[in-house]
């Protein structure tokens, strides 16, 4: 296999892109609105859906400010624009320039699908249409008695022919019951009233007004009619379907009446000359909106496409940039929570209130601890004050013994006879006070030992 013929996918994409640009320049497509969103770009996301299929859809920001309202999710809209292809992911979809929301555009397709479909039947074919007579005798106007197209018709037909007989057949010319009236006015002229030709007559007005209009069953009456049908309904840019089934169609209820009542030869020769500067008019006017075409087709071939896939690069940027953004801030602010954790740990306060519930717990635990030692030291001390009096002197002094004891000298406790002298003066320590006392006589275990003195104590 030769490598020449080998694409990349940029180039095989590249192809399909300039093949579907150049196939469909320009497009209207009815759908559904869903899955709508709008990014940082402010460009507007959609898909266009009907019940078996779907496509992708953008409408640039640029091209927003010509919306007279906001799209949301479940419109039924008709939009116009072209197909491209998003070479990045390989993605056909409609490069939105316009947007109809109140459902002209619906209204639109049901005109053009049911014109299709009558013109298929044959429904429409010129060999199948009359001419109405040069000279009519007697018209009968099919509309309403109130409306300025009647008054319109008859006035310029009895100027242009005074002897002219016009009838009007009243009906309803809008709204859910015209085209059943229309039918039954039609049915009863055919079948009774002796006329030279029908003209369905009404004003201008929008597509909604004017969609009685519409009828296929209105269209079927006006082929089965057997006398002529003239069809002036609306402005001369205003086409319905019982336009293209009746045998004329005038541009408007005025210009019936110029059609089907002549005037003279100057008459004629007027709408010849002005069937001509028409003509003439409308074709310079055509040439002069082809180049316009052209040029903008030309414009758009050479700028828009460009734009369009940069526009859409930076989208694809912004969304990666918002996602980045995103998860760098996500790890910030958990870097933060874990930072302020740990302040807060480390908070001074924080750690004063651990340290007052230790020294609060620390306090409680010395309190029982002294509590405790005092407690214990205090059973210690009432032992020990048993003991004490157990063993002390002052309760053997309270059973009537006497503690004596050396005055000179070192007040020492005389426990034997050997350490005092007679005549020594000694103190006696009582339970109660205390005796001077001098030793008279000294006596051991053997008995009394004389001495020079006597042997009686005497108390001092």
């Amino acid at each position: 296999m030769d490598s020449r013929q080998v694409l990349t996918v940029s180039e095989l994409n590249g192809s399909i892109r300039t093949l579907l640009e150049s196939r469909f320049p320009f497009v209207s497509v009815a759908g559904e609105i869903s899955n709508l969103h709008r990014p940082y770009s402010g460009h507007l996301y959609f898909t266009l859906k009907d019940p078996s299929a779907q496509i992708k859809a953008v409408l640039f920001k640029t091209q927003q400010r010509y919306l007279p309202e906001p799209p949301k999710d479940g419109m039924h809209v008709v939009c116009r624009g072209r197909i491209s292809v998003y070479e990045p992911r390989g993605e056909y979809q409609l490069i939105v320039d316009t947007v109809d929301f109140h459902g002209t555009g619906a209204l639109q397709l049901a005109f053009e699908q049911l014109k299709s479909r009558l013109a298929a039947e044959g429904l429409f074919d010129e060999h199948l249409k009359r001419t109405p007579p040069s000279l009519p005798r007697h018209i009968t106007l099919v509309t309403s008695p109130q409306g300025a197209a009647v008054h319109d018709f008859i006035r310029i037909a009895t100027r242009r022919y005074p002897p002219i007989r016009i009838a009007v057949y009243p009906v309803t010319v809008q709204g859910d019951r015209a085209a059943a009236d229309m039918i039954q006015a039609l049915a009863d002229i055919n079948a009774g009233q002796s006329t030279d030709v029908i003209v369905l007559c009404r004003g201008g007005g929008s597509i909604e007004d004017l969609w009685a209009f519409n009828d296929e069953q209105l269209a079927r009456a006006i082929r089965n009619s057997r006398l002529p049908v003239v069809s002036a309904v609306g402005h001369e840019i205003d086409f319905t379907i019982a336009d293209f089934a009746a045998d004329l169609r005038a541009p408007t209820p005025s210009a019936a009446a110029e059609l089907l009542v002549p005037d003279s030869l100057t008459l004629q020769r007027r709408i010849a000359n002005c069937r001509t500067r028409l003509q003439r008019t409308m074709s310079n006017r055509i040439d002069r909106y082809q180049q316009r075409l052209l040029l903008a087709r030309h414009h758009l071939e050479t700028m828009p496409h460009p734009l369009d896939r940069l526009m859409l690069q930076v989208d694809q940027w912004s969304l990666s940039l918002e996602l980045s953004i995103k998860t760098t801030l996500a790890a910030k602010a958990q870097r933060l929570a874990r930072a302020a954790f740990l302040l807060e740990q480390r908070n001074p306060a924080h750690r004063l209130s651990l340290y007052a519930l230790q020294l609060g717990s620390v306090q409680i635990r010395l309190v029982q601890a002294i509590r405790s030692l005092v407690q214990g030291k205090e059973e210690l001390f009432s032992r020990a004050t048993g003991v004490l009096q157990a063993v002390s002197p002052l309760a053997t002094l309270a059973r009537g013994y006497a503690i004596v004891r050396k005055i000179e000298g070192k007040k020492s406790v005389v426990t034997s006879e050997t350490q005092v002298k007679v005549n020594e003066r000694v103190e006696v320590i009582l339970h109660s006070g205390e005796l001077r006392c001098r030793v008279e006589a000294k006596e051991d275990d053997e008995g009394v030992r004389p001495c020079d003195q006597s042997r009686t104590a005497s108390t001092s």
